[in-house]
């Protein structure tokens, strides 16, 4: 199978504000996305990119670290997210977006406010710096994950559940076993990081 090729740092960026643009289209969807944050190199530099780190805040519970909510999926396709260069994380609105790996994002869509075009701007100018969040303190940082391990194990708990629950049954053991997969993989990516 072929490498992905690279998308252009300008690219990038249109992509970005046509996401954004997409997520108010998608108010009425079913999965309650409330806010669109972008992070990572996009930020850091105009280097040419393998794919554009954004977050998706929803207004549901604590999602699991590298974990997506029901409904993710028909979300990303009906958004285009899914068949664009992305690499989206699913994140609790009523949680602090940033961790270890979303660091010093930039708000660029929320519900309330809708597309966030001084941002964007300051995006595409180069200029993110001015509108990204600060960096969280090493003690917030260590509490922040310290929260996501919890919900992460409790995630991985109740799929160690779900999958020997399902194991031997007839029907297709796929659903649970990537949802196990999904948890544990969330749970030890954040025990790196602690």
């Amino acid at each position: 199978m072929g490498r992905m090729s690279r998308v252009k740092w300008i690219r990038a960026c249109q992509h970005v504000e046509a996401l954004a643009t997409a997520c108010e289209e998608a108010r009425g969807l079913p999965l309650p996305v409330v806010q669109l944050w972008v992070f990572g190199p996009v930020l850091e530099s105009q280097d040419d990119l393998d794919a554009v780190d954004v977050a998706l805040a929803v207004d549901l519970p604590p999602v699991p670290w590298l974990s997506a909510p029901t409904g993710a999926a028909h979300w990303a396709n009906a958004t285009r997210l899914a068949r664009n260069p992305f690499a989206p994380v699913w994140r609790s609105a009523r949680a602090p977006i940033w961790n270890h790996f979303v660091v010093r994002p930039v708000l660029v869509w929320d519900a309330a406010d809708g597309v966030l075009s001084d941002a964007l701007t300051a995006v595409r100018e180069g200029r993110a710096d001015q509108v990204r969040l600060d960096a969280p303190s090493p003690d917030a940082l260590r509490a922040r994950i310290d929260e996501e391990l919890t919900v992460s194990l409790g995630a991985m708990r109740a799929s160690v559940s779900a999958y020997d629950e399902k194991r031997w049954r007839p029907g297709k053991l796929e659903p649970v076993a990537d949802e196990l997969w999904s948890v544990t993989n969330g749970y030890l990516d954040l025990l790196d990081a602690h």
